[in-house]
């Protein structure tokens, strides 16, 4: 009896790692999912690009940028990422701090730094922020939910 109940044990326990090595394999990949979402964000970003953009947003989306109106749904977005590309151009760089996955949602807390070309007059100055963005799988596919971001000077 002992015997019987010390290979249950056993086995309990093998079935228990191989199901957190399972679970860490998952999230390890998920993760490298988001990395590469926002990784394509970034680019987005540096090149003004609004078609490259847009696909990264869910349809019900929401951009929330300092300092002006929130952007929600696929129309408002293009046309605050219009309004923005016309007036900067971003040359930045982002830096994953946190990114923690339940489900078919995640956050990811990110700093940015970089330069702005401020099209306006010519200027190009220092950009440094601190980002939040909540994720949703689509479809099999990581995009952008809600995105908010702030100066950090």
């Amino acid at each position: 009896m002992l015997l019987i109940s010390i290979a249950s044990c056993q086995n309990e326990t093998k079935n228990q790692s191989k199901n957190s090595t399972q679970d860490n394999m998952e999230q390890s990949t998920e993760k490298s999912a988001l990395e590469k979402l926002l990784f394509s964000y970034r680019d987005a970003l540096n090149t003004s690009d609004v078609n490259k953009v847009l696909p990264l947003y869910t349809k019900d989306g929401v951009f929330m940028p300092s300092n002006a109106p929130s952007a929600i749904g696929q129309d408002q977005i293009k046309g605050s990422y219009e309004f923005v590309f016309s007036q900067i151009q971003l040359n930045i760089e982002f830096f994953i701090d946190e990114i923690v996955v339940n489900g078919d949602y995640a956050f990811v807390r990110t700093t940015s730094k970089g330069t702005t070309l401020i099209h306006a007059n010519g200027q190009t100055v220092e950009e440094e922020n601190r980002e939040l963005f909540v994720l949703q799988k689509t479809n099999g596919q990581w995009k952008i939910s809600r995105y908010m971001f702030n100066k950090m000077k």
